[in-house]
């Protein structure tokens, strides 16, 4: 199939979301002058546009989209075009309630905002269905037409009785008989046995705690229905535009997806990012989410939307000082992304969003924003033919499932101060602060590659992911886990000794004797850092080898890091310093190292093919040892094994 090197042809593909159905035509030209000045050659048009496109059931209305696409090709400018799913017309409501999803009080979520569909509902399907057909006949053969991107952020939960409907097949093709379904969501207790599936309805508001295995089967079956929707747009632009790719944008570690399962599905896997400027972890938090979808796309990847300014959603909605976008653009570059683009490109004068910037903010082209706007375009222009298609492998994966962590978030867990992404950002962090690259893989994925493989937490594992794990640590990889891996199987069934027996083998554990999670703001001593959130009453067994003891208190001289042969298991979550100094430590005797050494705080390292990219995440200016002769790609200057970087400075290295 046809992925996301059609669309860029050797260049960075630079736009966002274009919305012109809310200025009048006049403002077009304006907009073109302006994306030309910019270096913008892609747009993405049509994203919430249903009411004007069908402006009532089965009318078509597509005159002002037809001058769209003609002036962006005539103009040079590619169209990502979206089919507009995400955001029913109110005529569809009102004639079809049954397209509106319902709360799990059984409330329903009208019109008037976005997202507003039922992914269940047959009617919502049939109109879906109905406009992106059309749209892929009229637009198919448009010489404009780069991408297909389909609806927009799919986050939508729906405990309708339809859904319910739709809930039980899921659960037939699942289970075949009542009796597995009984079996795996352990119904035996608190007396929930079902002896007929019209008894099974989605999990709505209870009295008390509801079922841990009905909900992680809810949350499953919603990733699924939204899928099934996906899936069902794409094949029909894909019949029509076999050569054309086509994308939908995940959330950043968003809980409703099985994002490893849905880029399956895509020809180009696309997020959105949208970190806090004034987030002191605002830059790792951006890696993470970078490399994440780096993963799962095993190559080059498109950043949908981001801000260039400020965001509308925050309590406190900060702008981005002076270099940060660049920044931050530039570091998604550096971790393949192919495609840099915003929501959206002239900033809204009216409705919910217009104080969420744009790439023309409400000061117009003379504001600061579109000026870095213009640096930025200018600059990916220049290094796009040096970057795009190029791909370079690290050597640590750390490993995510949204199955174990749907799983891990069940209300009656022993801590709610344990938060699945939590863990992840600070094991994700410790590694970026070491300088350390990192992939993301799927617990069940080959590993083989890897020198190191880092567990934050995986709660659930299948048999299969188990064995995996055992035999990557087998073939010579290392292992480092954290703690509350392998407690439960993939029905949330609780293993026979609170953790999987291959696993306390493979970690030197003889027997988890109890869990001590720790209250907000409590920690333990161990022997040369202290541990926050959780700890553990662990017995090693004799090939066990402590590597940190816990001191003091009820688990004193037990051990908080054990480690046996290549396997290691942290009981606690350590202190930031510390879990960086661990992680370091375990990665060197591994063999995994920085991109480049003694680099300062901060400053962030990342290869991406023969290019090395040096970001400072700073406002001091720094100095950085780069051994050798390089060329800056940005300014042309020749860098001798040295090199300076101002405030929020970047330099992309050729040698």
């Amino acid at each position: 199939m046809p992925g996301l090197d059609d669309a860029t042809r050797g260049r960075i593909l630079y736009g966002g979301d274009y919305n012109p159905e809310q200025w009048p035509e006049e403002t077009w030209l304006d907009d073109v002058r302006l994306m030309k000045d910019a270096r913008v050659n892609s747009v993405t048009l049509g994203v919430f546009s249903w009411a004007k496109l069908e402006p009532r059931p089965g009318e078509r209305d597509f005159g002002w989209l037809d001058r769209l696409m003609d002036l962006m090709h005539d103009n040079g400018i590619g169209v990502v075009l979206a089919t507009p799913t995400a955001s029913p017309p109110p005529w569809m409501g009102h004639l079809h309630p049954d397209t509106l999803p319902v709360d799990q009080d059984g409330r329903t979520e009208w019109w008037g905002g976005r997202q507003h569909f039922s992914h269940s509902s047959a009617a919502y399907r049939h109109y879906a269905a109905a406009i992106t057909g059309d749209l892929a006949a009229r637009y198919g053969g448009h010489p404009a037409l780069t991408m297909w991107h389909i609806n927009n952020e799919y986050c939508t939960y729906d405990w309708s009785d339809e859904a319910a409907a739709r809930f039980r097949g899921w659960l037939q093709d699942r289970y075949g008989t009542l009796d597995a379904l009984n079996e795996a969501w352990g119904t035996a207790f608190w007396s929930q046995g079902y002896g007929d599936w019209a008894e099974i309805h989605t999990p709505r508001h209870a009295h008390y705690l509801k079922n841990p295995g009905q909900v992680l089967d809810f949350k499953r079956f919603t990733s699924d229905m939204l899928l099934e929707c996906y899936v069902a747009e794409r094949d029909l632009v894909r019949r029509a535009t076999p050569h054309i790719p086509v994308t939908t944008n995940f959330m950043p570690l968003w809980i409703g997806q099985d994002a490893w399962r849905w880029a399956e599905e895509e020809d180009v896997v696309s997020v959105d990012l949208y970190p806090d400027p004034r987030d002191p972890f605002g830059a790792q938090n951006g890696a993470l989410v970078q490399d994440m979808t780096r993963s799962q796309a095993r190559g080059p990847w498109m950043l949908m939307e981001q801000a260039a300014g400020p965001v509308n959603w925050r309590g406190v909605n900060h702008p981005k000082p002076r270099g940060l976008n660049r920044l931050w653009s530039l570091q998604a570059v550096a971790r393949g992304a192919d495609a840099v683009c915003y929501f959206q490109w002239r900033q809204s004068r009216q409705g919910a969003e217009k104080f969420h910037s744009g790439m023309v903010s409400h000061a117009g082209e003379e504001g600061r924003t579109y000026q870095e706007v213009k640096q930025l375009g200018a600059e990916l222009a220049r290094i796009g033919e040096e970057v795009t298609d190029s791909h370079t492998p690290n050597d640590i994966a750390v490993l995510h499932d949204w199955h174990a962590w749907w799983a891990g978030a069940q209300d009656g867990r022993l801590s709610t101060q344990v938060d699945h992404p939590d863990l992840v950002k600070a094991w994700h962090r410790a590694l970026w602060e070491a300088h350390l690259a990192t992939d993301f893989a799927h617990p069940e994925h080959d590993l083989s590659a890897y020198k190191l493989v880092v567990v934050p937490q995986l709660y659930a594992l299948t048999d299969a992911a188990i064995e995996n794990l055992l035999a990557y640590v087998r073939g010579g990889g290392t292992l480092v886990s954290g703690f509350l891996t392998g407690v439960a199987d993939e029905d949330d069934r609780v293993r026979a000794g609170g953790m999987d027996g291959r696993l306390r083998e493979l970690f030197g554990i003889r027997t988890l004797h109890e869990w001590w999670p720790l209250d907000a703001g409590e920690y333990v001593e161990c022997d040369a850092f202290r541990g926050t959130l959780w700890s553990e009453e662990i017995e090693k067994s004799e090939a066990g080898e402590v590597e940190a003891a816990y001191k003091g208190g009820e688990l004193d001289g037990l051990p908080a890091v054990l480690r046996k042969g290549r396997a290691w298991y942290v009981s606690t979550l350590p202190e930031p310093d510390a879990m960086r100094d661990l992680l370091a430590r375990i990665a060197v005797g591994a063999g995994a190292r920085p991109v480049l050494d003694a680099l300062p705080a901060g400053v962030e390292a990342v290869r991406r093919g023969d290019l090395l990219f040096v970001l400072n995440h700073g406002r001091e200016s720094v100095t950085v040892e780069v051994p050798g002769a390089h060329r800056d790609l940005l300014t042309g200057a020749t860098v001798q094994d040295e090199l300076t970087l101002g405030r929020y400075g970047v330099a992309v290295l050729k040698p």
